[in-house]
């Protein structure tokens, strides 16, 4: 009975929750993220490319929050790090995130799904440009989650993100 019960769960779940196609829309812009690893949902052969329209169309959430970077309070407004992982059917449980200075940083998948990091492309209202670390930018929730504030986390913070790899 209670497997039944499960199982019934289960697929309404699955019944409601929204499916992806196996290739995703082909970027109209200029590609601003590409996406690899293990991953269901492509574009471009093995691989997920993201103009700045197609990050924007996913859910996300504005941070309101200090941080080592700015002075003072800042609004960073993007795509959930788990709208995008959910986009390209992400399988793996680490993120290999390169900035376009070729570093390189890991990010757990567990810190989008349980910490509510977002892929920042708006700074105050404004789209990031280079300069200001943009155009991609991955921020925590600093001031909703303190625990958040240490070296761990600033680390994982990459800013001009070009890729992210999913193994």
């Amino acid at each position: 009975m209670r497997f039944a019960l499960l199982a019934g769960t289960a697929l309404a779940i699955f019944a409601c929750t929204p499916a992806f196609a196996d290739a995703l829309a082909m970027p109209a812009g200029k590609v601003v993220l590409e996406v690899s690893g293990k991953i269901a949902n492509t574009n471009d052969g093995a691989t997920a490319d993201f103009d700045m329209d197609m990050l924007n169309g996913l859910a996300g959430r504005a941070i309101v929050t200090n941080s080592p970077w700015y002075d003072g309070p800042r609004t960073c407004n993007g795509p959930l790090g788990s709208a995008l992982l959910e986009a390209v059917g992400a399988s793996g449980d680490m993120l290999k995130v390169t900035a376009l200075n070729d570093y390189v940083t890991e990010i757990p998948v567990s810190d989008f799904l349980d910490n509510a990091a977002i892929l920042a492309t708006t700074l105050d209202g404004e789209p990031m440009s280079v300069r200001e670390k943009g155009p991609i930018f991955i921020i925590y929730p600093f001031d909703e989650q303190p625990a958040l504030n240490n070296e761990t986390y600033y680390g994982r913070s990459a800013w001009q993100v070009k890729s992210i790899e999913v193994y």
